[in-house]
């Protein structure tokens, strides 16, 4: 479209809107009517580490909105010379899953805890084991299950537990709902039903009988929607909280709110059945729609939905960019140093474009990226760490070739047990900041991975691009019309893709990277225990 018909489009309302809290960045993407990303807005966050929990406050989270959205605004007005009032439909989505708790007058009870927190291993095993049924440590149960376990003080007092995502939709809404993908990340849900699993529902409402709590965990939870359901409209309180400038309007309709997982998913039109996605950025997962059930439960993989309810394997690792993107840092520290400024951009792809020289052991480097911990591999908590052997070739091809395969390791342990049950895929598809770098970031995943990958064009734009389809296809789906075809004959039928198949020379480099990986784990370990 041009400028002009485009800002036609915005004055009318004819515009779809995403936004998603990430771990380092909150993102706002304003599209048009066919999907295509018109604008858009963002603002830096970061995590606190505050006695021992990683948190964000709720003051970072209503600043964080207000401010994206004002980036996103500019934006608009600085592109096409119009102010954004409102928009067709929109939807938040978030980081999935940590602990968000409220009393009956919507008072925070405890500082909400993020995904990252490996803090709940005795209530994740506990559940885990109950419900014959992987319960991960950062899943919204096992924080609760843990405070309960702990004899927490405001556990009597709870009223409301939802997610990020859960907690902006309701500030905007008021309605105390969540997307079915975001959900399956609190509480297992029954793939038949569609809702939380009544049976895992009734076993722990007997676990904790003893405790005479006056709620009910079904009636703390937040109800569940499909992707294509409305979710609520936008309140005169929601509308000025997102924009204290009074400009934009309420009424707007919005979407479920949905995980990051989800967004991925869509993101990268993987939410048919052998289809799977890889999303890499501070942390890294993969999502496999099955198309069958697994065999057995394991407690390296997460059994969640896509936002239209189907069955998903992922593997979810906690750490991934963040140790790389702090050794860039230092190198952009350095080279200022020299008054030299290079701009963000060419840093990233000069480094990362020199590992593809790197020799084919690395040349004898290693790298662990725990900033925290690793459940896959056994850490509880972690720290980064960089190792080389004597007569190891330390070059700045190799060190970076170390680092982007460090990113990757740990994932590809969690997927071996995925492939050893006989789980294929035709392609993964790949989005997130590792990828920013296209041709390292395709390259070495496929080898990795040892399957082809798939970075679309919009692949860049990530879960707030996907965020916004889905209110697009909450406003405008046809009776009947399943996710996946929207997404197929609406939103990707002429999308731009390249396809990168693994190179024998680069698997057999990572395969030896693994196993050097595994055998030095245990100096990760004991660096971790200090």
């Amino acid at each position: 479209m041009q400028k002009k018909s485009i800002a036609a489009a915005v004055a009318a309302g004819e515009t779809y809107l995403g936004m998603e809290f990430g771990s380092t960045r909150i993102k706002a993407v304003l599209t048009d009517l066919a999907h295509q990303p018109i604008a858009s807005g963002s603002f830096d966050w970061e995590n606190s580490l505050i006695d021992g929990i990683w948190t964000y406050s709720l003051d970072e989270v209503h600043r964080g909105l207000q401010q994206c959205f004002a980036d996103l605004k500019k934006n608009v007005q600085e592109t096409y010379g119009i102010s954004l009032k409102s928009v067709k439909s929109m939807g938040v989505s978030a980081m999935m899953h940590g602990f968000l708790v409220f009393d009956k007058d919507g008072n925070l009870l405890t500082p909400f805890r993020t995904w990252r927190n490996t803090i709940t291993g005795e209530a994740a095993a506990a559940l885990s084991e109950r419900f014959r049924f992987n319960i991960p440590e950062r899943w919204s149960i096992a924080h609760l299950y843990q405070a309960i376990l702990n004899d927490e003080v405001y556990v009597p007092e709870i009223a409301y537990m939802t997610t990020l995502a859960g907690y902006i939709h309701f500030l905007l809404t008021g309605e105390k709902v969540l997307g079915v993908g975001d959900a399956s990340g609190m509480f297992p849900i029954d793939s038949t039903t569609g809702d939380y699993d009544k049976h895992f529902m009734a076993s722990f409402e007997e676990l904790i009988a003893g405790k005479n709590y006056l709620w009910r965990l079904q009636d703390i939870l937040p109800r569940v929607l499909f992707a294509g359901d409305i979710a609520g409209t936008l309140t005169a309180e929601g509308a000025l909280l997102l924009d204290p400038t009074g400009d934009f309007q309420s009424g707007v309709p919005l979407c479920p709110p949905e995980g990051d997982a989800g967004t991925g998913m869509v993101a990268t039109d993987s939410v048919a059945p052998r289809t799977g996605n890889v999303s890499a950025g501070t942390s890294i997962f993969a999502m496999v729609v099955l198309d069958r059930p697994l065999s057995r439960y394991y407690p390296e993989i997460d059994m969640v939905t896509t936002p239209d309810g189907k069955p998903v394997a992922m593997v979810h690792c906690n750490n991934c960019t963040g140790d790389l993107d702090g050794w860039i840092r230092l190198f952009g520290e350095s080279l200022r140093a020299f008054g030299l400024d290079v701009p963000k951009a060419k840093l990233y792809d000069t480094l990362l474009l020199s590992a593809l020289d790197g020799d084919e052991n690395c040349g004898g480097l290693m790298n662990y990226n725990y900033l925290s911990g690793e459940s896959i591999t056994g850490f509880v908590s972690g720290k980064p760490m960089f190792l080389r052997e004597q007569n190891s070739r330390f070059t700045l091809p190799n060190f970076m070739k170390t680092q982007l395969f460090s990113c990757l390791a740990t994932l590809r342990i969690g997927m071996d047990i995925l492939y050893r049950e006989g789980v294929s895929l035709e392609a993964m598809a790949c989005h997130g900041g590792y990828y920013k770098t296209r041709e390292t970031g395709a390259r070495f995943t496929a080898a990795a991975l040892e399957t082809p990958v798939t970075i679309t064009k919009t692949a860049g734009e990530g879960g707030p691009w996907g965020m916004a389809v889905l209110a697009g296809f909450a406003a405008s789906r046809a009776a009947g019309e399943s996710l996946a075809g929207y997404l197929k004959e609406k939103v990707f039928f002429d999308a731009e893709k390249e396809t990168t198949l693994p190179q024998t020379a680069e698997v057999e480099s990572f395969r030896a990277f693994l196993t050097r990986y595994r055998q030095w784990l245990p100096a990760e370990q004991a660096a971790a225990q200090l």
